[in-house]
């Protein structure tokens, strides 16, 4: 997942930060409301972790324009405003899910996933692409109902398409699920891991797209 933190807490958001690249996820993060909402704006998160108690535009705010402007990215609030009044505020607000300040890393990683699960209509935690299988929780990699091997990029890689197995993703969106928005990769990192992808996998699997990017064939089922 390419995650956008808003949070101003920076202890806890380094946290956060350390965690979720353990996991295998990027992450943007913006510690305003404002320089946070243009991040939602601008698209191509796959979720949204966001405080309430912001400096200027509050969380409550950001969360409103942004479901004012029709957009569908799940947003999981973190805040210490953690009583039931400030919960059904942020839930009337367009919060898919409210988790109090402390928290347990693992916790935050379990709602994430079902967030995730939930705005792919994934009702279960596998990704099922063709004769693809993924469990992002185990990094686990089936192909034909055979284990397949893959390093941590290329299980990155591989779920960023069966993410949206029968779309081209282009090469841009690729990078920054691999490297984040601060990398400065080689230009042929991408063509190399897709090279071990196929000879992994099958030739077949991953199509290029010329002059965009990469498609994974298979429909996501379960």
């Amino acid at each position: 997942m390419h995650v956008l933190l808003i949070e101003d807490d920076v202890l806890l958001g380094q946290a956060i930060e350390t965690a979720l690249r353990r996991w295998g996820h990027t992450l943007l993060w913006m510690r305003d409301g404002q320089s946070g909402l243009s991040a939602a704006h601008a698209g191509g998160v796959d979720i949204v972790l966001l405080d309430l108690g912001l400096p200027g535009v509050g969380g409550l705010q950001v969360l409103k324009a942004l479901r004012e402007k029709s957009a569908a990215v799940p947003v999981l609030v973190i805040t210490a405003r953690d009583g039931l009044t400030d919960r059904i505020a942020g839930l009337d607000a367009g919060a898919d899910d409210y988790l109090g300040k402390p928290f347990n890393l693992d916790e935050l990683a379990a709602r994430m996933r079902a967030l995730h699960r939930r705005s792919l209509g994934q009702p279960k935690n596998l990704l099922v692409a063709g004769a693809i299988t993924i469990d992002p929780a185990a990094m686990h990699v089936s192909f034909d109902d055979r284990p397949v091997e893959l390093s941590h990029r290329e299980f990155i890689l591989l779920r960023a398409l069966a993410e949206r197995a029968g779309r081209a993703v282009s090469r841009e969106a690729l990078m920054r699920a691999l490297y984040g928005v601060e990398a400065g990769a080689e230009s042929n990192t991408l063509e190399v891991h897709i090279h071990s992808l196929r000879r992994k996998l099958s030739a077949e699997v991953i199509r290029t797209v010329r002059g965009f990017g990469y498609l994974l064939v298979g429909d996501k089922t379960q």
